[in-house]
């Protein structure tokens, strides 16, 4: 079986994301990319080894030698875009944040589940050994009673018009971008949903440039923030028990250098970081999917998330429903 990829979007997380793992895998092929601008989708092509341009979205998305669209366009044109694929009969990976509000999410995934094409949410460190890893552990008790989480991912974006992370009109925001990511994994690790205590933002030109939130999972509390004008990168996740504690420093992206470690008592054991890379895990368990194997992230878990982030923003004083629709 080989899976052809159409991109929508010459962007910058296609490379590493899709393009660099769909050639190491045999069951995919890059097949098309689109553009609002053609020239730079013609350039985009060229650099990557991309047989096809299709000259816009409504091209790419209707191609009938494309099975999975790869929506890496702003939050803004996730709805509009992802519901055009899956209405072609197209399955569809749509980058994190999967969309700008509960709506869109929510009329996304009821066109998914309608029209029987799968629909996941790109939230790739999910798939890393080391998720994988922490959340074996927790499920099997090895810290007792869990009595604090907290998850922090910050990264130093600078502030300019070309940026869209900056942009309230494409879905822009510290935690839409960075903070999906400590909000997920304490989904993920700690299998439950949160109840939203308080947050608070710092708001610049109507985008939060920081974001942190306190939780509740069903009687853990936890803590979770993000930052776009931080000095240096983190991305440190912790869990603490009535046995011991799980560490991990750069639980994003592992393969770019990781340590993980959990004490228990006076003995602390560092744990493996090896692996695929969480692109090429996510890959695989997109093959997967498209094999008939049931989607671990996307419709329930996308529209949960996005409950999560839309109650933190409210929390904030930053209402998501206020976003305008996405550009054509």
């Amino acid at each position: 079986m080989t899976i052809r990829i159409g991109l929508l979007g010459a962007s910058r997380i296609a490379p590493p994301a899709v393009i660099a793992p769909a050639k190491a895998h045999d069951g995919f092929e890059v097949i098309a990319v689109a553009a609002r601008d053609p020239e730079r989708a013609k350039a985009y092509a060229a650099e990557h080894g991309i047989p096809n341009i299709s000259p816009d979205y409504a091209s790419l998305v209707t191609r009938d030698d494309v099975d999975v669209v790869y929506n890496a366009l702003p939050p803004a044109g996730h709805a509009k875009w992802t519901i055009a694929a899956l209405e072609a009969g197209k399955a569809v990976l749509c980058e994190k944040p999967f969309a700008r509000n509960e709506a869109d999410a929510e009329a996304m995934v009821a066109t998914a589940r309608r029209v029987g094409r799968p629909l996941l949410e790109a939230a790739h460190y999910r798939f890393h050994t080391v998720v994988l890893q922490a959340r074996k552990l927790v499920e099997a008790g090895t810290f007792g009673r869990l009595t604090r989480a907290e998850a922090t991912f910050n990264v130093n974006i600078p502030k300019s018009p070309d940026e869209l992370r900056w942009r309230a009109d494409q879905g822009g925001g510290a935690q839409m971008d960075l903070g999906f990511y400590p909000l997920h994994a304490l989904r993920t690790i700690l299998g439950g949903e949160p109840r939203v205590l308080s947050a608070e933002a710092d708001f610049v030109d109507g985008v939060d440039a920081t974001m942190s939130a306190e939780l509740d999972f069903s009687g853990v509390p936890a803590h979770i923030e993000c930052s776009m004008v931080a000095e240096r990168f983190q991305a440190n996740l912790a869990l603490e028990g009535e046995n011991g504690r799980l560490d991990i420093a750069n639980f994003i992206a592992p393969q770019l250098g990781c340590r993980f470690t959990s004490t228990i008592g006076e003995e602390t054991t560092t744990h493996a970081t090896d692996g695929p890379t969480t692109y090429a895990a996510q890959l695989q368990h997109l093959f997967e999917v498209m094999d008939g194997a049931p989607a671990l992230v996307g419709g329930d878990d996308a529209l949960a998330h996005m409950k999560a982030m839309a109650d933190i923003y409210r929390a904030a004083g930053g209402p998501l429903e206020a976003r305008p629709d996405a550009r054509s």
